[in-house]
């Protein structure tokens, strides 16, 4: 099926995918919906092989709230000085460091939760749960849902975009590691804030 050249703009807009790829997409999917679901899919296996090379360069962002009393610092990396300098990669540290500000993450990632800390909000789960009367052999089950809610609330990554909360932090990274091609990391993060 062929498509004009309107269709392959329109796509290519939308997923930031490369011109052959969106021709590509659109001949396989014969429609714009499936071929935008069809490049996601694509660029997250893409973007899961970069996952693994090194982002040594990068740049530290800074981020001021309009009312002077929250302040970001977050270190974003990437593999190249050349993609750090990119609008689309400024645009990504601006926006993580507006999520810290309004959503107040305690950690990057969840391997960055200490073990006992998890252990302790697990227990206290596990309690709640008894208290409440829930039946013991699900009182683990519903401990480790508390844990995922736990882990969202308190995890960067795990948090949902506050412009779009259908998205998560870290669906918003790796979409943009497949538009760039390059391993992108959030290594480091603080949150200031003058409390009333």
């Amino acid at each position: 099926m062929a498509f004009d050249a309107n269709a392959v703009k329109e796509l290519r807009a939308r997923t930031g995918a490369g011109m052959m790829d969106c021709k590509n997409a659109l001949a396989e999917c014969g429609d714009i919906e499936r071929a935008v679901d069809y490049l996601r899919e694509k660029g997250l296996a893409k973007a899961a092989k970069k996952a693994s090379r090194n982002a040594a360069q990068g740049i530290i962002f800074s981020y001021i709230h309009t009312n002077g009393k929250i302040g970001v610092l977050l270190e974003l990396n990437c593999e190249t000085d050349f993609v750090a300098k990119t609008d689309e990669f400024q645009s990504l540290g601006h926006e993580i460091c507006m999520q810290i500000a309004a959503a107040n993450p305690q950690y990057i990632n969840v391997e960055d939760v200490p073990a006992e800390d998890v252990e302790r909000e697990r227990e206290i789960y596990r309690k709640q749960a008894l208290e409440e009367g829930k039946p013991a052999n699900i009182v683990d089950r519903i401990a480790d849902g508390k844990i995922s809610a736990f882990y969202q609330d308190n995890c960067l990554m795990e948090q949902n975009y506050i412009r779009d909360p259908k998205v998560k932090i870290k669906d918003l990274v790796i979409a943009e590691i497949a538009k760039m091609g390059e391993n992108i990391v959030a290594r480091r993060m603080a949150r200031f804030a003058i409390e009333a």
